[in-house]
């Protein structure tokens, strides 16, 4: 098998993968998706709101889990942890599925994009965007907008420091997709300077200051006493 085929059943894998774990793990929240190779097997590393939900009653839903990827997907010695998000206000995949059930329990889309940015941006995040794409008041398709504080497009500080998410919301109408954008807390922007000392106290001049030494008088010395040269 060519090298190129291989990498492209390797991420096609991947994907269905991560298409089964967000309809598995629907119900504890899902969050996020880590797949990581290592000498004793394939480890996949869950990140979920309610992790007990996924786990089971002495991990009995969990090693079920573990047993439908393995005959599923092929994978060698699969491992499969479960991680709880301590801070669900900060993950987009976790306000996009909030902000897509919203919708579908019949909220107005502009209530709920301004109430997930305010959610956010309460929770401490540096900038937040909330894309709402699809038939949202009518026939025509149209995409709205709800942003609020700092958002890179490009560049590494996307890469870094911005996390993203998606969800989709079954509406009557049509399908309406749910992209959250968030600028974590701890963004540290390459154009932001710090100069060290800045926040020190400045020193004050002292109210009275000390007097001046005059300095003492300097004596010419005499001049030497010259003998007289006859003429």
């Amino acid at each position: 098998m060519s090298s190129e085929r291989r990498v492209i059943q390797e991420s096609t894998r991947r994907v269905l993968l991560k298409d089964f774990l967000v309809r598995e793990s629907a119900r504890a929240g899902f969050g996020g998706l880590d797949i990581t190779r290592t000498p004793m097997g394939t480890r996949v590393t869950l990140i979920c709101e309610r992790p007990g939900i996924l786990i089971g009653h002495r991990g009995e839903l969990i090693k079920r889990l573990t047993e439908d990827i393995h005959a599923r997907f092929q994978l060698d010695n699969p491992q499969i942890e479960v991680q709880e998000e301590r801070q669900p206000s900060l993950n987009a995949q976790l306000m996009s599925a909030k902000l897509a059930s919203t919708l579908e329990r019949g909220w107005h889309f502009r209530r709920a994009g301004h109430s997930t940015v305010r959610r956010i941006m309460e929770a401490g995040a540096r900038g937040c965007q909330v894309i709402l794409s699809g038939k949202l008041t009518g026939e025509r398709h149209r995409t709205e907008r709800f942003k609020a504080g700092m958002i890179k497009y490009c560049g590494e500080a996307v890469h870094l420091w911005m996390d993203k998410g998606f969800s989709p919301a079954r509406l009557k109408p049509g399908v309406i997709g749910v992209n959250v954008w968030i600028m974590r807390a701890s963004a540290k922007l390459p154009d932001e300077i710090v100069v060290k000392g800045a926040d020190l106290p400045a020193k004050v001049a002292p109210a009275e200051l000390p007097p001046v030494e005059e300095p003492a008088a300097v004596v010419p010395a005499a001049a030497p006493d010259l003998p007289e040269v006859p003429l």
